[in-house]
């Protein structure tokens, strides 16, 4: 486990008026770090925001996120829009805030298969693998705080992930929260391809934007994503592969390894993991346009959280399955906070 040379950074709140939002007016601490994987070789990109008034915190203050398929975690988790963040707007309600890229993405470790042609090697970054990340980085959080549970905020495929690590580490969550969550698929999903997948596959800008607005009424396109924001967010992507950002134009490598537990797992009727034996408190969100993970899988998923000690599923209106980056974007930071916010119930 290793620390980047010395990356402390202070972030004084920027909000517009007219928000009806009032964040603490606290100045934030960023630290970087690169921990080490259960693997030689391979390193975790972990970025933590907290107040700069605060260095201890319990764990139910405590969030980990991790992002989904295709594109890294700081890039949409900690994108500053409107002068916020989400990873922001978390921890100045007092919470220690961490994301990670997982191995193949952002700034973690791409694995020397990701620098060979595709097709010379199996895919890369499977869920089993990625629930190893997590893990990783979760150890490295509650060693560095001293604390059993952290609550784990999960995005697409990213939910997968949080969720197995739940089912099998009931003892080190508070709380589960699974933003456009996946499950059984009964339509097509929008970045599977036929034929042998490769280590990685390559993303395009102007994909990103088509499948962004997939199932969005033409006449709500554009209104959906304010002005700026989309390319705010492309800008950082597609800088965030090396490789990619000297192309034109730029390109971004995602590892295939999502995709083949797709074909094995979701698109085949068969689960991942078994809801049934996440007995921590979990949220859904899912957006009413969410083409990806549309709201049917957060929908069935529900009712088999029956041991959760409590559960809520959110559905926001006129949003996709990026809803953290459209104009809707404060329902869901409003809703996850509540959630994060409410006390446990006594026994």
């Amino acid at each position: 486990m290793s620390r980047l040379a010395p990356l402390l950074f202070l972030a004084l709140p920027l909000w517009p008026g007219g928000c009806a939002t009032v964040l603490h007016e606290q100045a934030l601490v960023t630290e970087e770090f690169m921990v080490a994987s259960a693997d030689p070789g391979i390193e975790l990109y972990v970025r933590n925001k907290r107040p700069a008034s605060e260095s201890r915190f319990p764990g139910e203050r405590i969030v980990l996120f991790v992002h989904g398929s295709t594109y890294p975690a700081e890039t949409a988790f900690d994108l500053p829009l409107n002068g916020v963040s989400w990873m922001e707007y978390i921890a100045r309600q007092g919470y220690d805030v961490y994301l990670v890229d997982l191995r193949g993405y952002g700034r973690s470790t791409r694995p020397p298969e990701m620098d060979q042609p595709a097709e010379r090697n199996a895919p890369l970054t499977t869920t089993s693998t990625a629930v190893k990340d997590v893990g990783s980085a979760a150890e490295f959080i509650r060693k560095r705080r001293g604390v059993e549970r952290i609550n784990l905020l999960g995005w697409s495929w990213g939910t997968t992930i949080m969720a197995t690590y739940a089912t099998r580490n009931p003892d080190r969550v508070n709380k589960l929260l699974l933003y456009a969550p996946q499950w059984i698929r009964t339509t097509p999903s929008l970045i599977a391809t036929s034929g042998p997948l490769g280590a990685y596959r390559v993303v395009q800008e102007d994909a990103a934007k088509a499948r962004w607005l997939t199932g969005v009424p033409e006449t709500k396109k554009a209104e959906l994503i304010p002005p700026g924001w989309f390319d705010a967010w492309a800008a950082a992507t597609f800088s965030s592969d090396p490789w990619g950002a000297k192309q034109s134009p730029k390109k971004l490598r995602a590892p295939n390894g999502t995709q083949q537990d797709t074909r094995e797992y979701w698109s085949a009727g068969k689960a991942y993991y078994e809801p049934e034996t996440i007995r921590v408190p979990t949220l859904l969100l899912v957006g009413e346009w969410d083409q990806d993970t549309p709201p049917y899988m957060a929908q069935a998923l529900f009712p088999k959280l029956v041991n959760a000690p409590y559960k809520q599923l959110v559905q926001i209106g006129e949003a996709t399955h990026t809803v953290l980056m459209e104009k809707n974007r404060m329902q869901l930071f409003r809703a996850v906070q509540a959630f994060l916010d409410q006390p446990a119930p006594r026994p």
